[in-house]
């Protein structure tokens, strides 16, 4: 089974283009349900008997003693009521890890490992619907202006350049982390992005913010900042590239003290350039496109966020809305 295992994180990397993050996680979801599994003592493979001797074997044993032929319906279900009986456990986190099992058995199921569907008659949880949270217009205005201003300080450009960058185009953390100088047009007008399964798009920078990564790099020249042959636009006061909690880091310091309540986050930021341009009347498939979407589905719920300010709005403005609140 471990070399089955193996396989299929090896499908997900190379074949399903899923990210190194991605594929780490559905290996372990996919090592808890099996020590679960395990831990009844009813679904261990007669193969393997012996006791090992520690830890990292005892990992790799339970994994080889695990025999997903034997699995019932009413094991994942025990196993989704372990998951819930966590109360600091997400619905969405669990949906997660039933995701991740189920797709390890539609592998099994294509390989010819095991006949039988155990997920038949498992649901995934139900979850709240939230909208995404995003900055405001005027609070957003205020902070870009104050970013766009010009520093010596290489840190202080840099970082401003993140925020810049993340609520201009809208991409993902990842995304900007791996942006290289290769990756800009002439005058940096474009950026060519790499997204989930390597699939590329590219999007336009606006004028203010071109200007912005110009100076940067003229920065990382004057300071030397760069003393490698590294192509990566975000670097650390050593030229090395910037890590992604550091990149968080620089979000959360920077939206906190322009007042944003609530998250702080990279994607908060892509949520605002989508809800922002959204607001403004740009086509949602054009929005998707920007997003790297796959489906138009997941840009839909930006439409969510139109409404409720638009209700906003309206209750504000409107006379009848006023009075009608007024009797209440």
């Amino acid at each position: 089974m471990m070399q089955a295992l193996e396989s299929f994180l090896n499908y997900l990397a190379a074949e399903k283009r899923y990210s190194a993050l991605t594929v780490r996680a559905y290996g372990d979801d996919i090592r808890q349900f099996m020590r679960f599994c395990l831990s009844t003592g009813k679904k261990i493979s007669s193969r393997i008997d012996d006791p090992t001797p520690n830890a990292d074997a005892a990992e790799k044993d339970s994994v080889e003693r695990f025999d997903p032929a034997l699995i019932e319906t009413n094991d994942l279900r025990a196993w989704i009521m372990s998951l819930t009986g966590d109360e600091h456990r997400r619905a969405t986190t669990v949906n997660r890890k039933i995701s991740a099992v189920k797709s390890f058995y539609r592998y099994l199921r294509a390989k010819g490992i095991v006949e039988g569907d155990p997920f038949l008659k498992v649901s995934t949880l139900r979850t709240p619907k939230r909208l995404p949270s995003f900055v405001e217009q005027s609070r957003m205005k205020r902070l870009t202006a104050s970013l766009l201003q010009p520093s010596d300080d290489f840190e202080i450009e840099r970082d401003a350049l993140v925020i810049l960058l993340f609520y201009a185009t809208g991409i993902r953390l990842a995304e900007l982390r791996d942006i290289r100088m290769s990756d800009f047009s002439d005058h940096f007008t474009r950026l060519k992005v790499k997204g989930k399964g390597d699939k590329e798009r590219v999007v336009p920078v606006i004028a203010p913010v071109a200007a912005k990564i110009a100076a940067y790099l003229q920065l990382i020249r004057e300071q030397n900042i760069c003393k490698s042959d590294i192509n990566l636009l975000f670097l650390t006061n050593e030229g090395k590239q910037i890590s992604r909690s550091e990149i968080y880091r620089i979000v959360h310091r920077i939206l906190r003290a322009a007042g944003v309540q609530g998250k702080s986050s990279p994607h908060v930021l892509r949520h605002t350039f989508a809800t922002h341009l959204l607001d403004a009347g740009v086509d949602i498939r054009t929005i998707q496109e920007l997003l790297g979407h796959s489906s138009l589905g997941a840009t839909q719920v930006y439409t969510h966020n139109s409404i409720e300010q638009l209700k906003r709005v309206y209750n504000q403005a409107h006379p009848r809305a006023k009075k009608s609140n007024e009797e209440d």
